[in-house]
């Protein structure tokens, strides 16, 4: 997508996509057992890409390292490369998935045995543990702690029969009408509120304790369908003014005042969430008794001037965990921990992990930022490539580098110290990447899913990414999306499908997330599980790097998809230096050997990118 934005000197600035086509790449597979297999790739190089067509890329099956573009041929690869993406709405953590945050918690409370916590930070601090996916700005003042209950504890069971109730008051209001029956409506998720919290939001006898903000993501998904509507000219955007959050939570609440009435809990809604109340000192949740526990006083000026301490009944220490997110950029402090991760983890040599090479690979980025608006089109951070820092008591543990885009967040690598490899930082920064795209859809209503790069089936180290329940695969020939339930079938008899291809068996019944649990084959060793490097990052990025010296198209074979249609290439762009020509213009300056190769490259490139995306980007030539 090309548009104008002016500078400060007032002259306008383009921002466009402009990419060199480095045609088919014939390398090593990194997938293989023994390494020696041969995967092959297309390849672009992007000196500069907008989020759009990066996101259109994505959806296509393409992914980045560094500057570097690349997109596996399924057919002719021998580990074919699935992209797969999880709706966060409909995201259920397992029962391991929910044990790893629990563990971080007990970590940060001070309570994890100190046999397991081997790093420097053994001894607990007397800071507060929080966490704040955005630099310089407080989380929010809710435990993440939605849940599919699965017989773990009563917590648990609390959480899950509440989220139920809610699920119910929203079918009973699609049902009558009070909310609309012709979309999928999200499921809810209950969160429960810290203590040091509840004080501040009750008067008299009762306390908040727990919250669901599900009306904002009912809202952003009647917003989205709405959107849909109206721009094929059949919609009414004055109709969305009665599905504001605050009004459905009221309409939400008025329902479960009926479906909770024994739960003990009284139910109001108040700017948009759906808040539940109970007697300070202890409630009743359909026969289980919920204790509250003890909090300190925290009444006096003295005390509220100073930073905010949690004091279990046990009067534990807490560290302090801090989420830090920033633009992408070089970091000495990130380079050392990436280094030692690689040595480390990875057995690389010191002189192989050097700077250049980091930079290359996880610091350079060809996205075009995209600062925040206040119009719901884009969430505070903005767009485009950031890195996400895991900071406990001033020590930097643990680094994710993502792509935050107009649909999604897409993880790209994860990097963490050896010395914390028992919190299992893979999946707990897999979690909060998830609930940080819940979060923000309420800022920006595109928001819905979270993709995870390459997957795998016959890599078992890549398979826990299905464990994201429920996710999804993209179809490598027609590009549409496949829940992972029905090609799970499919991929297990051979490697390559296409996928499009099986979709009729998509209404059959619904598999469980204890379903993938794959015989256990990332459950024992820290070093083999999401934690390594194969975390988040399409397990051939680092690879990637060295893909120029791979054979060229002239040594490959045929493509096997070069008879699927292209349309014509007149209208695709040319760059010239600084000149920007449609091909069409240029034909007559070509022999006609010349103008039949440049034909067939823009046809085999408008075939991999597609021909929208293919009209938008500056094809470069120089």
């Amino acid at each position: 997508m090309r548009s104008e934005r002016g500078s400060s000197s007032g002259s306008s600035v383009r921002e466009e996509s402009v990419v060199v086509d480095w045609g088919r790449r014939k390398s090593t597979c990194g997938y293989c057992k023994s390494g020696a297999r041969t995967s092959i790739s297309h390849g672009l190089w992007a000196h500069s890409l907008t989020v759009n067509d990066y996101q259109d890329l994505l959806d296509r099956g393409w992914r980045r390292s560094g500057s570097f573009l690349y997109k596996p041929e399924m057919e002719s690869t021998c580990c074919p490369s699935y992209t797969i993406r999880l709706n966060a709405m409909n995201f259920r953590p397992s029962k391991e998935q929910l044990r790893v945050s629990r563990r971080m918690q007990r970590f940060l409370d001070g309570k994890m045995d100190e046999k397991k916590s081997s790093g420097p930070l053994h001894e607990p601090t007397t800071i507060q543990g929080s966490s704040s996916f955005m630099s310089n700005e407080p989380k929010s003042a809710i435990e993440p702690l939605d849940c599919k209950y699965e017989g773990e504890n009563e917590e648990d069971k609390i959480l899950f029969d509440l989220s139920e109730g809610i699920d119910q008051a929203i079918s009973a209001c699609s049902n009558c009408g009070t909310l609309p029956q012709d979309i999928h409506l999200p499921k809810a998720s209950v969160k429960k509120v810290p203590l040091i919290k509840r004080k501040l939001y009750v008067e008299g006898c009762e306390e908040l304790v727990y919250t669901s903000n599900v009306s904002f993501q009912i809202a952003a998904a009647i917003q989205r369908a709405r959107s849909t509507v109206e721009r094929a000219g059949e919609g009414n955007s004055a109709a969305s003014d009665e599905f504001s959050p605050n009004q459905i939570a009221e309409k939400l609440s008025s329902s479960l005042v009926g479906v909770l009435k024994d739960s003990g809990l009284s139910i109001r809604a108040c700017n948009g969430h759906i808040n539940m109340y109970a007697a300070k000192k202890s409630t009743n949740l359909n026969g289980v008794n919920l204790n509250l526990p003890h909090y300190e006083d925290t009444s006096n000026c003295e005390q509220k001037r100073a930073p905010l301490k949690v004091v279990t009944a046990e009067s534990h220490q807490k560290r302090r965990l801090e989420i830090r997110l920033k633009r992408t950029s070089f970091d000495a402090e990130e380079y050392a921990l990436y280094r030692k991760y690689q040595i480390k983890v990875h057995n690389d040599t010191p002189e192989h992990v050097t700077a250049n090479s980091y930079k290359s690979f996880l610091v350079e980025t060809p996205l075009v930022p995209v600062q925040p608006t206040v119009d719901g089109t884009v969430p505070p951070c903005g767009f485009g490539s950031f890195h996400q820092q895991y900071v406990i008591d001033g020590h930097l543990v643990a680094v994710g580098v993502i792509d935050i885009l107009p649909k999604c967040l897409s993880s790209k690598y994860l990097f963490w110290d050896p010395d914390f490899a028992f919190l299992s930082l893979g999946k707990y920064s897999a979690l909060q990447e998830i609930n940080w795209v819940k979060e923000n859809q309420a800022h920006c209503s595109s928001l819905q899913y979270y993709y995870l790069g390459y997957y795998i089936h016959s890599c078992s180290k890549m398979r826990y990414k299905a464990r994201y329940y429920p996710s999804e695969l993209l179809c490598p020939l027609r590009y549409q999306w496949v829940p992972f339930k029905i090609a799970k079938p499919h991929l297990d008899k051979k490697p390559y499908v296409v996928l499009s291809d099986i979709r009729t068996i998509e209404n059959g019944d619904a598999a469980q997330p204890s379903d993938f649990d794959y015989d256990g084959e990332l459950q024992h060793d820290a070093f083999v599980q999401e934690d390594s490097n194969d975390v988040f990052v399409d397990g051939g990025d680092h690879k990637m790097e060295e893909a120029d010296s791979g054979s060229s198209d002239d040594e490959l074979a045929p493509e096997t998809n070069e008879l699927i249609e292209v349309g014509d290439v007149s209208d695709i762009l040319i760059g010239l230096k600084d000149s920007r020509v449609r091909f069409k213009e240029l034909r007559g300056a070509f022999g006609v050997d010349e103008r039949q190769y440049m034909e067939c490259q823009l046809k085999r490139f408008k075939r991999v990118v597609g021909d929208e995306v293919a009209e938008r980007m500056v094809y470069s030539m120089g």
